[in-house]
């Protein structure tokens, strides 16, 4: 005598409301992981936080403060400067040598940038190109990027001394008069928008050479396909 094989009933669905995971299952494990990282991500962001609230915020309000006030020496130190609003602004705006300073400004930030731009992007397409001693010129120019400010202001200042400098050794060696670079009105701002010129080129060349680096050669671009059309019969 055959034994009827019995098959398992389909789970129902109160069956399946049991099997259910509840709430302290492995559904919500991931919630204390992801809680955990991003208390990680906010400690590595601290101190960064921490030093641009100290060093940049702050100061940024502090000189706020000081242009809305009328600061003298004793008001400085009590701490107890007059609120005077936009006066200060005014009395800047007014002053006779507003308007010359507001030119140079312009004139050095304008032509700083063209040349730092320009320089550094001949330079990047320049090394485009792989030569040997590529790596070592292209760490070279990268020298003034890493002095600090001080070391290449101070650089500068020397080679353009007007009694010792480098620059008028040059010229008096050729015939030429010596220039007063730093103290002569129509060099002064030249002399220092070339040595601004001089230590922004680096950055832009980085930033360029890293942005040529990502466009594909003309090698690794897809080429066009000047065979026959697939599926236009040609082939038989």
């Amino acid at each position: 005598m055959k034994h009827a094989t019995q098959t398992p009933a389909p789970p129902t669905a109160a069956g399946r409301r049991e099997r259910a995971p509840g709430p302290q299952s492995g559904g919500d494990r991931g919630a204390p992981v992801r809680r955990s990282g991003q208390w990680a991500a906010w400690a590595f962001l601290a101190p960064v936080v921490v030093y641009l609230l100290a060093f940049y915020v702050y100061p940024l309000y502090r000189n706020v403060d000081l242009s809305l006030r009328n600061y003298t020496v004793r008001s400085f130190v009590q701490g107890d400067a007059p609120f005077t609003g936009l006066a200060n602004y005014g009395k800047a705006v007014r002053d006779a040598t507003f308007g010359p300073a507001l030119w140079h400004t312009v004139v050095f930030t304008v032509v700083s940038l063209a040349f730092q731009f320009t320089i550094g992007l001949a330079l990047a397409v320049f090394f485009t190109r792989n030569f040997r001693l590529s790596a070592t010129l292209r760490a070279l120019f990268l020298v003034p990027w890493l002095l600090p400010l001080i070391v290449s202001s101070s650089t500068w200042s020397w080679m353009l001394n007007s009694e010792s400098g480098v620059v008028n050794a040059v010229l008096a060696a050729v015939g030429i008069d010596p220039v007063n670079w730093l103290t002569s009105p129509d060099w002064s701002l030249w002399s220092v928008t070339i040595a601004n010129i001089w230590i922004g080129i680096p950055f832009n060349l980085v930033v360029l050479y890293s942005g040529l680096q990502a466009i594909p050669s003309t090698s690794t671009r897809r080429r066009p396909w000047t065979g026959p059309v697939p599926g236009s019969g040609s082939g038989g």
